[in-house]
């Protein structure tokens, strides 16, 4: 629904050859505000993108800035200190203050909402209450409550008030012009095949030109071509949303704690007619039919809410990383000249401005704030996180395998991602080729939609 927007753009293909102080990867909300932040502090900075500006997850957001984060907290309180929780909350914090800050200077409209995380089973009500547990632990002034708005029986709730929600491709338009305002550079259609590294800084080429800079971003949600391994440190997951034309509407944001995740809240279109958004039936890309996905979603929906309408369907993808906490900073470490910013695990919108907090300050030799070691790319707590990433690659090399002796035997053999070499699987929902390895997808024609692979299949 975004998309019936005024988006930004178009902005040219980048053509011939440029120098640049830094060179921004990705033009999601992520790398835009770091090109903002560095192009503020005096840099010249180029922002490449292989598609159109929200392309990506940012324009297939719910648009849910927020604290509370379904049960994101019991996760990383599974994997991390209860110190680390907390600066993972004061991250959160800072990013949401930033952008709401830079909403209301901007004048994008931001309403005001309560958060809930809800249960309506007794394996959710057990998840809900370890997340009021873990909440209150990382320092979120959060209560619980059975008394909610939700028009269907409600097992208890976490809330908490006082946060909000935001017109997505309004806010990319206006992070676009801001940062156009300030120098930045943006190029469209240009994607990244190869990222040099030199001892002044790199090499950046496009399939149509290439530039060099003193320091790179990669913020493309699964980083390319910089090493470090991240694709093993992270899982590609993929969720549903739709709208709906309904008498009932949400004065809350609500995200269940249910196996079956099921999001709320309330919408304008771009004429003004409120809608109902839900979400949910999220999997690992490339794993299992997202047909059937979409589909479970929308049952759900019209047998929740009778006589609604469906107005629009969409989906995107989101990175999870294995320790729950996002990896900004050095790409391999102690090499700040290229950085990534990279598992945000749905919730960017809070963390996506205090990532760019982060880098921008790095790069501009500024004080590093205290939270920034929960958003750090190489952290001694990865080794709490060890089973974890054990697990998700043991999955993979089974996908792997799998896919390999079932494509011995069929018919017409699928393609191979150019990542790594495993077999793609037919997305009937959205009509392309995914990869359940770590979650690149192509067009029927071969070419990227989305990373870790950069090189099309043939």
């Amino acid at each position: 629904m975004w998309f019936e927007r005024t988006r930004p753009g178009p902005f040219p293909r980048l053509a011939g050859r440029a120098s640049y102080d830094v060179v921004v990867v990705g033009g999601g909300l992520c790398g835009l505000l770091v090109a903002l932040l560095l192009a503020r502090g005096g840099r010249s900075v180029a922002v490449l993108e292989a598609r159109r500006i929200g392309a990506g997850t940012s324009g297939h957001t719910t648009g849910k800035v927020s604290l509370l984060q379904g049960t994101k907290m019991s996760r990383v309180l599974r994997r991390n200190p209860p110190s680390v929780a907390r600066a993972y909350v004061d991250a959160s914090r800072e990013g949401q203050a930033w952008l709401q800050r830079f909403c209301r200077d901007h004048g994008v409209v931001t309403e005001t909402r309560h958060a809930t995380t809800y249960a309506t089973t007794r394996v959710g009500l057990l998840r809900a209450e370890g997340e009021l547990a873990a909440a209150r632990t990382a320092g979120l002034p959060v209560e619980w409550t059975r008394d909610t708005e939700l028009p269907f029986p409600v097992l208890g709730a976490v809330r908490l008030a006082g946060q909000f929600q935001v017109d997505a491709m309004e806010l990319l338009c206006a992070v676009v012009d801001a940062a156009a305002a300030e120098g930045a550079v943006l190029h469209e259609a240009s994607r990244v095949v190869a990222i040099e590294r030199r001892d002044d800084g790199a090499v950046v080429r496009t399939d149509g030109g290439e530039v060099r800079a003193g320091a790179v971003v990669v913020a493309t949600n699964q980083p390319v071509l910089v090493g470090g391994g991240f694709f093993a440190r992270l899982q590609p997951q993929r969720s549903y949303a739709a709208t709906l034309a309904t008498d009932w509407r949400p004065r809350g944001m609500h995200l269940s704690a249910d196996l079956q995740t099921r999001s709320l809240r309330s919408v304008r279109t771009a004429s003004g007619e409120e809608l109902l958004m839900v979400g949910g039936s999220g999997h690992v890309t490339g794993r299992g039919s997202a047909v059937e996905r979409l589909d479970r979603l929308l049952d759900w929906a019209l047998a929740t809410f009778p006589g609604a309408e469906i107005q629009h369907t969409w989906s995107a993808q989101d990175q999870s990383p294995v320790d729950g906490l996002p990896y900004v900073g050095p790409a391999v470490p102690g090499n700040h000249r290229v950085q990534v910013v990279t598992g945000m695990d749905k919730w960017g919108l809070s963390t996506a401005p205090a990532a760019a907090l982060l880098i921008a300050a790095d790069l501009l030799g500024g004080e590093i704030p205290a939270w920034g070691r929960a958003l750090r790319s190489w952290t001694p707590r990865e080794v709490l996180a060890a089973g974890r990433a054990l697990a998700v690659n043991a999955e993979v090399g089974w996908q792997m395998a799998c896919g390999h002796a079932g494509r011995l035997f069929a018919s017409n053999r699928p393609p191979l991602c150019t990542h790594l070499g495993g077999v793609l699987t037919w997305n009937e929902a959205e009509d392309s080729w995914d990869c359940p390895l770590h979650g690149s997808r192509f067009a029927p024609d071969g070419k990227v939609l989305e990373g870790p692979a950069t090189q099309p299949f043939r």
